[in-house]
């Protein structure tokens, strides 16, 4: 079975095909996983593998051993592009996110205050005004929405919740219109006999819709890039990537990068 890619909370620095040089912080157990979705394709494995034994790391541990390892990458004269909230599982789920955040930009201040701030989020829990407020203050809030088309979405992300719909999640990231970057994992494959695809006309035609509702300030496509759990996934030719990228564009007016 695959399993978690991170085994300590501040991890890195790596280069990001996004992000440039990235110090990742993983607020999710060391050894285990905890998130709102099981993705077909998440890096880090399915939710299957369990929370592990460690839990989640406390506020003042995050600090401390990130503190730590800016402070040595500054001695050291090591470049920094960005600290990412990433890793084993969504990061929002921590109670303590939102001060986090706080303390991450406290200290991205005094050691790299060119450097910024990144939370790679599943849109799981911008119905918290607590989620939302710590998001507003990072400065790239990546924002997860692989599929409009609610039966694509359900076979793709898997989400815990059955009250996470298509609608709920667009409305949602309306609030962050402007400020927000929604990233797509764009795939094809098969899961449990249902055949995956969204990068069909229709699929395309459906995300349009929603990222002019959405309204961000870019769009991320990407496609995989490492092994996925869900072994019968396909990678998205970068051509074919760039033709999607080149037509949403074109009908919102939305800046598109491509990975």
């Amino acid at each position: 079975m695959q399993r978690i890619l991170f085994h300590s909370t501040i991890f890195g620095p790596l280069h990001s095909r996004r992000l440039g040089t990235s110090l990742g912080v993983n607020l999710s157990p060391r050894d285990g996983k905890i998130c709102s979705f099981d993705c077909l394709y998440c890096e880090a494995g399915f939710n299957a593998q369990g929370p592990g034994e460690a839990g989640l790391p406390p506020r003042s541990e995050v600090a401390t051993l990130l503190q730590q390892k800016l402070a040595e990458m500054k001695a050291n004269g090591e470049n920094l592009d960005v600290i990412t909230f990433s890793g084993n599982g969504e990061p929002t789920l921590h109670p303590s996110f939102g001060e986090i955040v706080d303390d991450t930009i406290s200290l991205r201040d005094r050691f790299f205050p060119e450097a910024k701030v990144s939370v790679l989020t599943n849109s799981t829990r911008l119905d918290r005004p607590d989620v939302v407020a710590a998001l507003r203050k990072v400065d790239n809030n990546i924002l997860k929405l692989d599929s409009a088309v609610e039966e694509t979405m359900c076979i793709i992300d898997r989400p815990n919740s059955p009250a996470f719909t298509v609608e709920k999640v667009v409305g949602e990231l309306s609030q962050f219109a402007g400020t927000g970057i929604v990233q797509t994992m764009m795939l094809r494959g098969e899961w449990n006999g249902a055949h995956i695809d969204n990068t069909t006309p229709h699929e395309v035609e459906a995300l349009i819709n929603a990222y002019r509702k959405i309204a961000p300030r870019e769009i991320m496509l990407y496609s995989i890039d490492r092994a996925t759990p869900a072994q019968s996934l396909v990678k998205v030719p970068i051509e074919e990537l760039q033709a999607i990228a080149s037509r949403i564009t074109a009908e919102t007016s939305i800046p598109v990068q491509v990975n």
